[in-house]
């Protein structure tokens, strides 16, 4: 799907969104906004030059996120495999093209029988399916991802080291918080539709 370079930008095309800011983000999954035939099954991230000072990525596979929501109430994985679970609203890009609507479940199940998730922890530009049962698994799987889970990996990737994964739920803090001084942080981003051969 094309290599992008994720580093601090103020090229109007990445102005305002946060992989191209020192802000960290949330808790997700890549692609989480794209329609269900545009689906992220696996990803690379390969760091050319680390911050300075911060960008740490934790991840947690989602086949863990799974169990742990499960093993806490199996009413939990039903409503958050709903299909109209998340709603991502349309977005118009810098450049105009339109974005749309992407309606669907939180946890899916692949024709090879591959789990599929889809999230983001973002609060604005989301909503959630209006039930008690929705708002409760969100609730669990905040808390679980805020929590200390034995499975969670924290990294911070050094010039050359790299992940690749099927599409794990990540995220990142800030960095390189001097913001007169200019950040040489550098990521290559790979995205892809189909899952790791063998995985």
């Amino acid at each position: 799907m094309g290599i992008v370079a994720l580093q601090v930008s103020r090229a109007e095309r990445q102005r305002g969104y946060i992989p191209y800011t020192r802000r960290p983000i949330n808790w997700h999954t890549d692609g989480y906004y794209n329609g269900p035939d545009e689906r992220i099954r696996a990803m690379v991230l390969h760091c050319v030059r680390p911050a300075e000072d911060g960008g740490v990525n934790q991840l947690l596979d989602p086949e863990i996120a799974y169990i742990r929501l499960r093993d806490r109430d199996p009413a939990h994985i039903k409503a958050l495999m709903h299909p109209e679970a998340m709603t991502i609203p349309e977005n118009r890009e810098p450049d105009g093209t339109l974005r749309p609507v992407s309606i669907g479940p939180v946890f899916s199940i692949d024709p090879d029988g591959s789990l599929v998730m889809r999230y983001t922890a973002r609060t604005r530009s989301i909503s959630w399916r209006d039930t008690p049962e929705t708002t409760a698994a969100v609730r669990a799987l905040t808390e679980i991802l805020n929590g200390d889970d034995p499975m969670m990996l924290t990294v911070r990737m050094k010039a050359g080291q790299g992940v690749l994964c099927n599409n794990v739920l990540h995220n990142r803090t800030g960095f390189d918080p001097d913001a007169s001084a200019e950040s040489r942080r550098l990521l290559f981003r790979v995205r892809f539709h189909n899952r790791v051969k063998g995985s």
